[in-house]
């Protein structure tokens, strides 16, 4: 056998060697390429969506509201709308060439609207070419997003969806050759070395889109020998398992293109809505040469900070294109004359609606993790109404500032407030204003804020009276007569009124329209503190409660939103909704993970509330509430308490029309008082937004163990039979229960004689017609 050469020997064992150690470091990067690319790739933010705007002829809508909800969703006014995303008005004629949306409950393709809005009513709604009415659902807000921990942003995109000249404008600038290399071109490589020596620095990269993408997600960006071997085995690796459109997909969605503080910006679709405020559908050819361009250095070429170098990139792609026949050398003379067309102001990822945003996060704890809201790319669709939120907010700062403007210079800033709404029958939160400056984040007063709530805890003590008829009606006398109450260790305690008189015997109804203290406390006592809390148990207030008499006066500290909770629950006629902002969650495959339906429970008694309900609606009329008639549009009927606490440090207002109820709150951060009442206060924010929205009036609806009677309010009395008697005012009764004392109308002697007259006279004539005729 013939002996081989020592020469010979030695390089073959040593590469036999080096293979034998490579292949298991080849095997683990290629098993860190298949783990990675065959799982998760990416952690997805969670994205937050407000709820759609239903489209329907007979709907109350302004112009002006319409459009302000259109541009808060990226569209374009043009005069022609052309494609997705845009819009034109012209006169009360609107045209909206809708996008397509995923909704929880069907993908509603782009779709091209005419529609007619005459005094803030839409008259005409129809697809073009067709006269049929329809039902429509602009696509909703997305208005916050939760992302991960390492603030990557990135709204994904398939490349069968990616524009078709994006992908060539970037084929044509990073990698020409990338169908047909096999994840590295060393041509380009030494061409990129050769070009980097002459100039002593790196003027030049010859990285393949591939080598890029495992550069971006598997390696970091440290110059070694080590990271460009593992560069440019990986990128053979995800050419062997991954076709060339999967690693293209990837690229489109892995690319970074820019920095919004600790966000960063990746995928060229949510670089479009970074820099463009448009979906990447609804680029120009000159916009894909910037996203291009920017791949090459998003810091150095940003659009904001230098304008001057990012045109002069976007016009080097542009002449690319040109050399590669993607666009005429007639057109890029036009789009080099364009402007960047960036927005002046990025938008930015921190949600300009912290305070909803808290209460949904708190709703979303209840079923998701956290590290499941930051990674999964959840879609999470809720009742924030924008159009209801800017007027929320602009009420509560202009009343706010109107207040400290009439008290002088000293007292500015001083001031602070909250406001929070939800529907009456859904029980849906639509906004939350937690700041007058609604837009930091910080400390939320509509959710956080506990203070003493004052007279609008009267209404549970009222209703508990109401739910006993045997004992109680709305004209049932109550004492306001001095009181004294024996506290232990403490001196007894002595309830005033507000006006600081005693009104002696005073029918229940006219108590609460009058917000008289003494009278409630006389009541409260009576019913039982343990009934009254637990009425307000009933009502929805989740809050630890203890029997102090001082409860009955509003002693009770609570947040705006559990004042919410109580309020709806009696706006409901007694049927409790827990309130929500969450209706339902896709995956980002847009299958619906959960859905939160409807509950609803009776907790209080139907009659009682609705005789409730009759009080507060005359508290706004007649009562503590009764500037609501000039501040509110005429025929918009409500019901409300106003509540003011000791030393007029917390002015409160809680009330509801038909289809909204809110509960407002002005005060001072420090505790201090504000001089404040209910009524001067909290009446004006909460009386603002409500004259500012689309709301129905109250009509609330009897139920059927309702019986109405004439009354004699000022003496608590009820009328025998239908009195035309100027004090009478027909008041409902509950079926079966106390009714007060009958009596005969001042009148009814006088109708009866006159109803014998006419009787008599009428026989008479009836004799004459008779003998007549014979």
């Amino acid at each position: 056998m013939k002996k081989i050469p020592l020469y010979i020997s030695i390089p073959f064992i040593a590469i036999i060697v080096c293979l034998l150690l490579t292949v298991p470091y080849v095997l683990k990067l290629d098993d860190q390429i298949t783990t990675r690319f065959e799982g998760k790739r990416w952690e997805l933010p969670a994205r937050i969506y407000a709820r759609p705007l239903e489209l329907y002829v007979g709907k109350t809508l302004s112009v002006t509201d319409l459009e302000k909800e259109l541009i808060q969703l990226r569209y374009s006014r043009k005069k022609n709308p052309a494609k997705q995303g845009e819009y034109s008005i012209q006169d009360s004629r609107i045209t909206i060439y809708s996008r397509a949306f995923h909704f929880p409950d069907e993908l509603q393709p782009a779709t091209r609207i005419n529609l007619t809005i005459q005094k803030k009513t839409i008259t005409t709604l129809a697809t073009p070419g067709s006269d049929e009415e329809i039902v429509f659902r602009l696509e909703p807000l997305h208005y916050a997003s939760i992302y991960p921990r390492h603030n990557e942003d990135r709204l994904l995109i398939k490349l069968a969806d990616t524009p078709i000249l994006l992908v060539k404008t970037l084929l044509s600038v990073e990698d020409q050759h990338f169908y047909s290399h096999l994840g590295l071109q060393p041509s380009a490589i030494t061409r990129a070395a050769m070009a980097n020596l002459k100039a002593g620095k790196t003027v030049q990269g010859g990285s393949t889109l591939t080598q890029q993408l495992v550069k971006n997600i598997f390696l970091g960006r440290e110059k070694t020998l080590l990271r460009k071997a593992n560069e440019a085995i990986m990128s053979l690796l995800l050419e062997f398992h991954y076709s060339k459109d999967e690693i293209l997909e990837a690229y489109l969605n892995e690319v970074y293109l820019g920095q919004d503080g600790k966000r960063a910006i990746h995928g060229f679709a949510q670089g479009s809505r970074f820099y463009f405020n448009r979906n990447l559908s609804e680029l120009e050819p000159e916009q894909f040469a910037l996203l291009v361009g920017l791949v090459k250095g998003a810091s150095y070429y940003n659009p904001r900070n230098h304008p001057d170098r990012a045109l002069s990139r976007r016009n080097q792609v542009l002449d690319i294109l040109t050399t590669n026949q993607l666009i005429s050398a007639e057109q890029i003379d036009q789009l080099k004359t364009r402007p960047l067309g960036v927005t002046r102001k990025k938008p930015s990822g921190i949600t300009q609606y912290p305070a909803f945003l808290q209460l949904v996060r708190r709703q979303l704890a209840r079923d998701y993790q956290d590290e499941d809201l930051r990674s999964e790319g959840l879609s999470i669709f809720t009742t924030l109404d924008p159009i209801i939120q800017a007027q929320a907010e602009k009420s509560l700062s202009d009343e706010l500032g109107a207040i400290e403007r009439r008290r002088g210079k000293s007292h500015k800033n001083t001031l602070q407030g909250a406001l929070i709404l939800a529907s009456v029958d859904q029980g849906e939160v639509v906004a939350v204003v937690g700041n007058r400056r609604p837009h930091e984040a910080g400390f939320n007063r509509a959710l956080d804020m506990k203070r003493p709530i004052g007279s609008i805890i009267k209404p549970a003590v009222y209703l508990t009276a109401l739910a006993r008829p045997a004992s109680y009606n709305l004209l049932t006398p109550l004492s306001d007569t001095p009181v004294s109450i024996p506290i232990s260790g403490e001196k007894d305690w002595q309830p005033e009124n507000y006006d600081h008189l005693f009104h002696g015997p005073t029918p229940l109804r006219q108590a609460l329209i009058d917000s008289l203290n003494v009278s409630t406390v006389h009541l409260g006592m009576s019913l039982g503190l343990d009934s009254v809390i637990e009425m307000l148990k009933k009502l929805g207030v989740q809050e630890e409660i203890k029997p102090y008499p001082s409860l009955l006066l509003g002693s009770v500290e609570l947040p705006p939103v559990e004042v919410l909770q109580m309020y709806q629950t009696i706006a409901a006629g007694g049927y409790q909704t827990p309130l929500r902002t969450i209706l339902a969650v896709t995956d980002q495959d847009n299958t619906t993970l959960q859905r939160y339906p409807l509950t609803v429970q009776q907790t209080a008694s139907a009659g009682a509330v609705f005789c409730l309900t009759n009080a507060l609606e005359d508290v706004t009329t007649e009562g503590t509430a009764k500037s609501l008639k000039r501040l509110l549009p005429a025929g918009l009927s409500v019901a409300g308490k106003t509540g003011t606490t000791n030393n007029l440090r917390d002015s409160w207002f809680a009330g509801f029309s038909g289809e909204h109820v809110a509960v407002a709150w002005v005060g001072r951060d420090d505790n201090k008082p504000t001089g404040l009442t209910g009524a001067t206060g909290a009446l004006g924010v909460w009386a603002a937004t409500m004259a500012g929205i689309d709301t129905a009036p109250l009509q609330p609806q009897a139920p059927a163990t309702i019986s109405w009677y004439y009354a004699d309010t000022a003496r608590g009395t009820i009328y025998n039979e239908k009195c035309s008697d100027k004090n009478s005012e027909l008041l409902p009764f509950i079926n079966g229960g106390l009714l007060p004392d009958t009596v005969q109308c001042d009148h009814e002697a006088d109708w009866k004689q006159d109803a014998k007259d006419v009787e008599r006279a009428l026989q008479d004539g009836l004799k004459t017609i008779f003998n007549f005729l014979l």
